[in-house]
């Protein structure tokens, strides 16, 4: 493996980003798609529109939404991770994807710590996330990063009923 770095996304990444993430959807025997959509029974139709272009720019220079990519020798996509501004002392960590093939690499860690450098920086006093209850290889990653468990609770998701654990982490005392 090259250099990888994290470097918050262009225009131009995000477009990168969303061929990459429609391109890994197409595929219904990837991982990527058994684990992000199938696994939860989530719409095909909902996810190409949710990793479109076109929502994800909107999404970018809306001026609410960070996306973080992780790249190899500053070209190849290895993950990603998004951040939206909620109000001014919260932020919340909308997703940090790694490719199957880069996973256990330490890429989704480097992700998390510029994320959280750069909200630190801008004043944000916490951070949270949200995850399924049995997400346990993400839950367990952001317990190991220190975040806390706020609550968990039954939400009603555009495909169905599901269990939301919602965690904190607080980056000014």
């Amino acid at each position: 493996m090259g250099t990888i770095s994290i470097s918050e996304a262009t225009e131009c990444g995000v477009k990168a980003l969303s061929r990459k993430l429609l391109k890994l959807l197409e595929d219904k025997n990837s991982q990527v798609y058994r684990e992000n959509v199938a696994k939860f029974g989530i719409p095909e139709e909902y996810v190409k529109k949710a990793f479109s272009e076109e929502i994800l720019l909107e999404s970018a220079t809306s001026g609410k939404s960070i996306f973080y990519l992780a790249l190899e020798n500053k070209c190849k996509i290895l993950g990603f991770a998004q951040i939206i501004q909620s109000d001014t002392g919260t932020a919340e960590l909308d997703r940090i994807v790694v490719f199957p093939e880069f996973t256990r690499k330490g890429i989704g860690t480097m992700l998390l710590t510029r994320v959280l450098k750069d909200q630190k920086r801008k004043g944000t006093e916490f951070i949270i996330v949200n995850t399924g209850r049995d997400e346990t290889h993400a839950r367990s990653f952001y317990e190991k990063n220190g975040f806390k468990q706020l609550k968990e609770a039954a939400i009603d998701a555009p495909w169905g009923k599901m269990i939301l654990v919602t965690y904190q982490r607080q980056l000014r005392p």
